[in-house]
């Protein structure tokens, strides 16, 4: 029985110890309390209208949710910048009879990281992701925020690996 005692407690000393610096988000700890993300021109040469605020918001989002970093609007020790370089539909698919049968909608960011306390991390990317839609439909309304949704969401998860996830 002491035995016993004495093996488990090893083992769970051992299973809190390989946990400790583990968090859900995947974030390594940071050296940093304050970020900030600065506003995200449209320099694309298709320009749709709003897509540069949702954007930057939507950065700031997954930041302030995924972190306990403070969202400030100067001074901050991690800084995200940039610009939408490139809002484009394709084609990608055709019918028999040369028609496209599926388009799709590609959005391009060019991101400059800054960390003010740790330069090496500083980077300057570019993350793209894209969204497939049949070709008879129209890229407006509803579609079009759910396509905008599903590619901010996996820029910014890509952005946020990147800066402070370091996958």
């Amino acid at each position: 029985m002491k035995y016993s005692i004495i093996v488990l407690s090893f083992m769970l000393s051992l299973l809190i110890n390989s946990c400790g610096v583990y968090n859900f988000t995947g974030a390594k700890p940071v050296d940093a309390k304050t970020f900030q993300v600065n506003y995200f021109q449209n320099n694309a040469e298709l320009i749709e209208p709003g897509i540069e605020r949702t954007f930057t918001l939507e950065l700031q989002d997954i930041i302030q949710s995924q972190t306990n970093l403070n969202l400030v609007t100067q001074g901050g020790e991690l800084i995200y910048e940039g610009e939408i370089v490139e809002y484009r539909i394709a084609p990608m698919t055709a019918t028999a009879d040369q028609r496209a049968a599926q388009n799709r909608l590609t959005i391009t960011v060019m991101v400059r990281f800054t960390n003010r306390n740790k330069e090496e991390d500083n980077f300057e990317k570019r993350f793209s992701f894209y969204y497939d839609f049949d070709a008879n439909a129209q890229l407006v309304g509803s579609q079009l925020t759910s396509a905008l949704d599903e590619i901010f969401e996996r820029i910014t998860q890509d952005i946020f690996n990147e800066s402070l996830a370091k996958w």
